[in-house]
């Protein structure tokens, strides 16, 4: 049987206390603030990130430096037969092609995996990888499933404050202004790992009760055959809103007692540099059994 590296990155919301536990090797995402560089979970950790947020200096996110994936993609194989390697959506960020367009290079002993996923999904991803290598499957069959699963999941978050969306260009700055006068907290998605709208609501009950309600709806229709299956598991995430997070994980738990609950996790800071503090998250997806 092969020996197989499951490697990911922080966009995960896996770090390095967590990659020894799940038995993955974990890249940590570079951040510039003021022009200088940062790694999550590394040399930037969360309370820091967000003390260095809120005083509004300049946060940007920027892909691993390819060079340095390459050469730990080269360590790995000195003591592994292949690697499966499961990066950001492409539909969030670039790294997933460039890192495809370099594994070319390792023929086949490289598996870039283009799984539609961040944070929570992602997450489970990763946890799937392991399992499946642990039952002997090889990096192409590993890829193909979650490749073929990908579209199996659904993220939903409140977002507290229009002000990072508006940095980021997601709302334009009148759109910005007149949202925060109103007291509008946007519920976005992620679908097909890319981020969307999904409604404008006036505070957090109302918030939970719509992404509820989206949960429901996938829960009942698109993945209903995999909910009777067990196939189909939920998660919370969150930013500096923990105590909000159990709670909302133990209505979830509640209402949709068929599915596992895995996680109650910060999400990663990739997606909180847009988002800012006090995002409030849920997703389903499906998980190799």
């Amino acid at each position: 049987m092969k020996k197989i590296a499951i490697v990911t990155d922080t966009n995960s919301g896996i770090f390095p206390d967590d990659a020894k536990k799940i038995g993955c090797i974990i890249i940590p995402m570079p951040f510039i603030i003021d022009g200088e560089e940062y790694f999550e979970g590394v040399s930037l950790l969360h309370e820091k990130f967000y003390e260095i947020q809120e005083s509004d200096k300049r946060i940007t996110t920027s892909q691993p430096n390819i060079n340095k994936v390459v050469d730990e993609w080269k360590r790995i194989l000195k003591e592994y037969d292949e690697i499966v390697h499961i990066p950001m959506s492409s539909g969030l960020s670039q790294s997933c092609e460039t890192a495809l367009s370099f594994a070319e290079e390792f023929e086949g002993k490289v598996q870039v995996v283009d799984n539609k996923r961040v944070s929570i999904s992602m997450k489970a991803s990763v946890v799937d990888a392991v399992n499946m290598a642990k039952d002997g499957k090889s990096a192409k069959e590993i890829k193909d499933w979650l490749e073929e699963t990908a579209l199996d999941s659904s993220i939903y978050l409140m977002v507290d404050t229009l002000k990072y969306l508006k940095q980021g260009g997601r709302v334009t700055p009148a759109a910005a202004a007149i949202g925060t006068l109103l007291g509008i907290k946007p519920v976005l998605q992620i679908q097909g790992g890319k981020l969307d709208k999904l409604a404008k609501v006036r505070n957090i009950k109302v918030a939970k009760e719509v992404m509820i309600a989206a949960l429901k709806n996938d829960l009942e229709g698109r993945f209903a055959k995999f909910v009777e299956s067990g196939e189909m598991h939920i998660s919370v995430a969150h930013t500096c809103n923990e105590e909000a997070a159990k709670e909302f994980a133990a209505e979830l738990k509640a209402m949709f007692p068929k599915c596992k609950f895995d996680f109650n996790d910060p999400l990663s800071l990739s997606i909180a540099t847009h988002t800012g503090p006090r995002v409030l998250a849920c997703g389903t997806y499906r998980v190799y059994q």
